[in-house]
């Protein structure tokens, strides 16, 4: 007894991938769920997969929207035996940036149930053009702003000259509207529009749930490998936590240092 007590134990802690769909189903009603990610940790993926299952069981899944294809894509005239490389150009899919081994089961689960992915990113050719909107600085509540600039400068390690961290924000701004813009298209009451994002976008003190309708019910889940840093436990805001164990550590710092100019 004490064991499988102790063993209980360790799966609540982990809050282990295989408990994914019986969560998504306790989200419900909702006419939208976020997973905010982790890119790099392959268990996100693995819940994005059995999400996606979980709900297009139930027949309460109506669209897959994702971070990883630009708004304007979408898999909704594809069969459901559609192969990958038919689901990928539909898509444009990206591998460069979003690989699709690890993305791929998910969009493929989706496909199969005959739910429609839909791309919700901001397109590459906007990005200019938002960079340079100041109009975007009032999208977001003062606090939440400077939260958001703080969030570009970590994320970017501190290596941004403060001159990029305005614009680079309005980008990351736009983006959380043209996903939160996909997301009120797709809706259909008494279903549920799935956003598979990373966890920044997903925040509802700063990202997508920011620019939702109030009569759209939605429910922002964080994917979170191993403990959260005690920094960044004031700063999001989420309905639900799903913690998964730890990956191993990776200095994406020094791999961005290498990347960016001086």
């Amino acid at each position: 007894m004490l064991l499988r007590a102790a063993l209980l134990a360790t799966a609540l802690l982990t809050g282990c991938a295989s408990m994914s769909p019986n969560r998504a189903l306790a989200l419900l009603p909702a006419d939208a769920i976020l997973l905010g990610e982790q890119h790099d940790a392959p268990d996100h993926q693995r819940i994005h997969r059995e999400t996606i299952e979980a709900l297009a069981a139930q027949g309460q899944l109506v669209a897959v929207a994702i971070e990883m294809a630009e708004q304007g894509r979408s898999t909704a005239a594809l069969p459901r035996d559609a192969d990958a490389a038919q689901v990928q150009a539909a898509l444009q899919w990206d591998d460069a940036g979003w690989p699709w081994a690890a993305y791929g089961p998910a969009v493929i689960a989706a496909v199969r149930a005959g739910v429609p992915v839909l791309g919700a990113n901001l397109p590459r050719a906007q990005m200019r053009s938002a960079m340079a909107n100041s109009a975007l600085d009032s999208q977001l509540p003062g606090p939440a702003l400077k939260a958001q600039q703080q969030a570009i400068r970590l994320g970017h390690c501190g290596l941004l000259p403060e001159s990029q961290i305005a614009p680079m924000t309005r980008i990351q701004i736009a983006r959380d509207m043209a996903m939160a813009q996909t997301l009120q298209a797709a809706a259909v009451r008494g279903k549920t529009v799935l956003l598979l994002a990373g966890a920044g976008h997903v925040d509802r003190s700063l990202g997508v749930p920011q620019y939702l309708p109030e009569n759209l019910v939605s429910k922002a889940v964080l994917l979170q490998a191993g403990s959260a840093p005690e920094a960044t436990k004031s700063i999001v805001n989420f309905d639900s936590t799903w913690q998964t164990p730890s990956i191993p550590a990776t200095d994406y710092c020094a791999s961005l240092q290498n990347k960016l100019p001086g």
